[in-house]
């Protein structure tokens, strides 16, 4: 007769213990199944900035936000002045050289030519700083203000032939007619501001040269000089006069042979026959220099006998009257083209 075995005591120790592992694992692994996992905080929303009641994409007239298009004539003509296209003097009044200036604005962006302030131009047209800034009179200034002698003698004998108001001066600085500086500076004493009188002017001032131009283009159809890089990439525009005798105008290829900044004029009186004064003179004269010399601060002589190019104490009247054969800019004009000429450059003059 057979008889089962008696388990050994051992075995079932350690049956027990295998089990007691196993559910131990169980609830361990089942634990960490259910467990979230940790998550970084949420980054806190950024402050809102101070001031700022516009939506970023629109424009805001009062900080002239450089997307922001410009709106007048004024404006218009402060922009382009800030990119080397001069309107002629600053007027906020709209006239045949603002259009010109336009014009050249409208073919640089490749836009339709047309001369008139449309509404793709002024979008395209912006300002990037405040359209006014602000002028101190100083004593300095009011040092150097002098009456203008009537005569070329009378002029010959003065010490410098400089602003004689200091309306004319701040106009000069900040480009403009001295009727806008007037409208912006309503309050003023003219005939004697004082020392520390603060005034509003338009910044309009020009970009900073890069380096010198390659060339210059005179037009005379156009009454404008453009100076141009080795690429062709316009770097200034400014209305010009002209000689009013055509056969005075001439033609063709010229070079620069002197530049001059601050110069003095020698009055002959050979070249003015229609002076009463030069003729019982009968001599040549010399006047000092100064934005009131008849080639205002700047002459830059050509390779023709008595041309260049030069300043002018009235710029209101660059373009709209004519010269005896020179080529005239506005005295802010032409202090910056001699920033961007060299000796031996050429100079186009066309029809």
């Amino acid at each position: 007769m057979s008889h089962a075995r008696r388990p050994r005591r051992g075995g079932w120790v350690w049956f027990f213990l295998a089990l007691a592992l196993i559910v131990m694992l169980t609830r361990y692994w089942h634990g960490r199944s259910h467990t979230p996992p940790h998550k970084a905080p949420a980054p806190a929303a950024p402050a809102p900035r101070a001031g700022r009641s516009r939506a970023a994409s629109e424009p805001s007239k009062s900080s002239n936000d450089s997307r922001s298009p410009v709106e007048d004539v004024f404006e218009v003509q402060a922009a382009l002045a800030r990119r080397g296209i001069s309107p002629g003097s600053i007027d906020g009044v709209p006239g045949s050289q603002t259009r010109e200036a336009i014009s050249v604005f409208q073919a640089m962006e490749g836009l339709p030519v047309t001369g008139e302030p449309d509404a793709v131009t002024r979008a395209r047209l912006t300002l990037d700083a405040p359209l006014l800034t602000t002028y101190m009179v100083t004593t300095n200034d009011l040092a150097r203000l002098q009456p203008l002698g009537k005569t070329w003698l009378a002029k010959s004998q003065q010490t410098a032939l400089d602003y004689e108001s200091e309306l004319e001066l701040v106009a000069e600085k900040s480009h403009a007619n001295p009727k806008l500086i007037r409208q912006l500076n309503p309050g003023v004493d003219w005939g004697n501001p004082a020392p520390g009188t603060i005034l509003q002017v338009p910044d309009v001032n020009y970009p900073a040269p890069a380096g010198k131009a390659a060339f210059v283009v005179i037009h005379l159809d156009g009454k404008s000089l453009e100076a141009f890089d080795e690429n062709t990439n316009l770097l200034a525009h400014f209305p010009c006069s002209i000689a009013a005798r055509v056969e005075k105008r001439p033609i063709g290829e010229l070079h620069v042979i002197v530049i001059v900044p601050d110069p003095n004029y020698t009055v002959d009186p050979g070249l003015f026959p229609e002076s009463a004064e030069l003729r019982t003179i009968g001599h040549k004269l010399i006047l000092p220099p100064g934005p009131n010399n008849p080639v205002g601060v700047a002459w830059i002589g050509l390779d023709r006998p008595g041309y260049g190019i030069h300043g002018t104490p009235v710029p209101e009247l660059v373009g709209r009257t004519e010269s005896h054969g020179c080529f005239r800019l506005a005295n802010w004009d032409a202090a910056y083209l001699l920033k961007l000429v060299w000796v031996g450059m050429p100079v186009w003059v066309e029809p």
